[in-house]
């Protein structure tokens, strides 16, 4: 059995928190990229679900669930692709940032997309975190945006269609109720 990595600060890592001033805020920002503080995470949200109803559209809805995850991963491949990238080149608005279809094609494709949006998260939650990032100056290639507003955009984007995630879940009668969430 391997031994279990202790999570306890080194003095390193304690050295450089007392020298970061932004170590809160990063903190802060990170948690809500990861777990959202009070709404449910991307994996808890996407968790098991049904095959066939990544394609289902209920009564009234506009949108599919494959439809908003795609718009998901691709709104926040741009937001992470153009805070860390000057090549990049946005999709067209907004056409580009909607799949062409309601459904996936099958798991596969389902899991990339997902799997797609976990990296994302985590490359923008490393920048964040990260002491030498100024989350403060201005993205050069940018007009006016910083790294701080982008992980904001990219959070708030998210919580939003998360939301009408877990709703189509409800009207689809798979979402399953967890316990409740202690608030942090």
């Amino acid at each position: 059995m391997a031994a279990k990595r202790s999570r306890k600060a080194t003095p390193a890592k304690r050295a450089r928190a007392r020298t970061d001033v932004h170590r809160a805020l990063r903190d802060h920002v990170v948690a809500l990229l990861r777990t959202g503080h009070a709404h449910l995470g991307f994996e808890d949200v996407v968790a098991d679900w049904p095959a066939a109803l990544r394609g289902a559209k209920p009564p009234g809805q506009p949108f599919t669930p494959w439809r908003i995850l795609e718009h998901i991963r691709i709104s926040q491949w741009d937001i992470v692709e153009f805070t860390t990238s000057e090549e990049h080149v946005s999709p067209e608005w907004p056409s580009g940032y909607w799949p062409d279809t309601d459904a996936p094609g099958d798991d596969a494709v389902w899991d990339r997309s997902v799997a797609q949006v976990e990296r994302d998260l985590r490359a923008m939650a490393k920048l964040v975190a990260d002491p030498k990032t100024d989350l403060f100056a201005r993205i050069p290639h940018g007009t006016g945006q910083t790294i701080l507003r982008e992980a904001l955009v990219l959070a708030d984007h998210n919580s939003y269609h998360l939301g009408q995630l877990l709703l189509l879940k409800r009207l689809l009668g798979i979402h399953r109720e967890s316990g409740p969430r202690t608030p942090s």
